[in-house]
């Protein structure tokens, strides 16, 4: 199956590695010519991936007609915010009858909507056609190939299998799932999560605060989850709890790196400079928050990063904030 990634980062790379590693051909479109150059040239992505070899089933382009001609799969691995300008740019240039598949794990700040919403919306694309995919993915372990588990979801589980099949190699193993929106929010929660252990850590909290952290955020997600329509057994597997688990305790997460930065109490312009990038988390929390609000869920943990994020909270008054919350009695709707 012939493949295009959009995004040359250290996802959209790795992503086409794996693709590549199962047999298919992909061509990357990057936005810098020395970039494409170096993944055609070398296969490597040095900014990303360090010397890691890509394969060579990967190829590289700036050229969108190049990179989208003949596809038969189309995998989306851009910033998020920017994923909405990314397509309108592409649209005509994407396969009518092809896979679209989203790497991406956040909330559209502007309009609330989830990933696989904004691809439907401004392509006009078949749902049935488009997929996500999520799990404990840390790109560089992946591109090392460090066994790794993965969920692949779609509508129709016929697409999930599809990209199943081009992604399945000795080292990344993909379930399949129907729960689009499960697996989608179970990703992009757990960032704003992942944010609040990293304000842990970076405060010197011990394991205690963070699993507690961990499971309440999972507590957290999991009912909004499930008053948006998904399923509770999503959300314990690997698109959710596995997912979480990953990125709020891996030292590879951006989103726990930038939430210790902000722990040890930098600003989030300060964080950014320190990291040069805003993690997802960072740019998802107010929407995440906004989609609890319109469900009626109590997110304390997603408010309460949302208030450090804004400056309204000092990131020393987080814990003291969420365990002065009434006691409750914890189960199954708590």
């Amino acid at each position: 199956m012939r493949t295009a990634v959009l995004g040359a980062g250290s996802w959209g790379t790795t992503f086409a590695k794996v693709v590549g590693d199962a047999g298919h051909p992909v061509t990357v479109l990057a936005r810098r010519d020395e970039v494409a150059a170096e993944i055609r040239e070398h296969r490597t992505n040095s900014a990303y991936l360090g010397d890691i070899a890509l394969g060579h089933n990967v190829t590289a382009t700036t050229d969108a007609q190049e990179a989208l001609a003949g596809a038969q799969a189309v995998i989306l691995a851009v910033p998020a915010q920017s994923l909405r300008d990314n397509l309108g740019a592409l649209r005509d240039l994407l396969p009518a009858d092809g896979i679209l598949v989203s790497l991406m794990k956040g909330i559209e700040r502007s309009s609330g909507k989830r990933m696989s919403e904004v691809i439907s919306e401004v392509t006009g694309h078949d749902p049935d056609l488009i997929a996500v995919v999520s799990g404990p993915n840390l790109a560089k372990e992946i591109a090392q190939e460090q066994p790794t588990a993965t969920v692949v979801a779609a509508p129709d589980v016929r697409t999930a299998e599809a990209v199943g099949e081009l992604s399945a190699t000795s080292y990344f193993r993909p379930y399949t799932n129907t729960d689009v929106v499960g697996v989608e929010l179970g990703g992009a929660v757990k960032n704003v999560i992942a944010l609040a252990v990293g304000m842990c850590d970076g405060q010197g909290l011990g394991d205690n605060s963070k699993a507690s952290i961990i499971t309440r955020g999972l507590a957290e997600t999991t009912r909004l989850a499930l008053a948006m329509g998904a399923q509770t057994h999503t959300l314990s597997g690997l698109a959710g709890l596995g997912d979480l688990v990953a990125t709020c305790a891996s030292p590879l997460s951006r989103n726990r790196s930038f939430g210790r930065l902000l722990g040890t109490g930098m600003t989030v312009d300060e964080a950014v400079e320190e990291t040069r990038q805003v993690a997802e988390g960072v740019k998802s929390a107010s929407a995440v928050l906004a989609l609890g609000q319109a469900h009626d869920v109590e997110l304390p943990i997603t408010q309460a990063v949302a208030a450090v994020i804004s400056g309204h909270l000092r990131v020393d008054e987080l814990g003291a904030l969420l365990l002065a919350r009434k006691r409750k009695h914890e189960g199954p709707a708590d």
